[in-house]
């Protein structure tokens, strides 16, 4: 059974970078992808993206205090 992680209000966006947002993110922050919190493979999120190792996540949740909050996960196996 296929279910839609996405379809939920309370669920938060995803989506995942493109080459040139990673590097722009990183360049940023002065980090690498290894320096980012990790996020596995098998995640549902990530399976439902299609994510592939090495990729990079952004993940939207709404704050009350920020309105949203981005946080970033690198894919890992």
């Amino acid at each position: 059974m296929d279910v839609d992680i996405f379809g939920n209000r309370l669920s938060p966006k995803y989506r995942i970078l493109s080459a040139e947002e990673v590097s722009a993110l990183l360049d940023k922050f002065k980090a690498t992808t290894r320096d980012l919190p990790k996020i596995k493979l098998t995640d549902p999120a990530a399976k439902q993206l299609g994510a592939t190792e090495g990729a990079v996540m952004e993940i939207i949740r709404n704050s009350k205090t920020a309105g949203e909050a981005k946080y970033y996960r690198f894919v890992v196996k």
